[in-house]
């Protein structure tokens, strides 16, 4: 996946001048992001802190472990079925 230019804090601080009034065109234009970006920006940290978003990174980041972690454990049962299987 690509890295982002942004860090969650400067999304944030973008979000938060779009909240004092600046348009989402000014803001675009500004910071060189496309209105795509700008508005799912908007949709993943809209009305966060930024101790919030740190947060949601933070159990992405666990869950997505937890993902693999689960996956490499049905493909040892599935393996030790097989195994079983052949052998009975």
């Amino acid at each position: 996946m690509k890295r982002s230019r942004f860090s969650d804090e400067q999304i944030i601080g973008i979000l938060k001048e779009h909240q004092a009034g600046m348009s989402a065109a000014d803001l675009c234009r500004k910071y060189g992001v496309s209105d795509a970006t700008f508005y799912k920006w908007r949709s993943k940290y809209g009305g966060m802190e930024v101790s919030e978003a740190k947060r949601l990174k933070a159990l992405e980041a666990e869950n997505a472990k937890l993902k693999k972690m689960l996956a490499e454990q049905m493909l040892d049962v599935a393996t030790l079925r097989e195994m079983l299987g052949k052998n009975f």
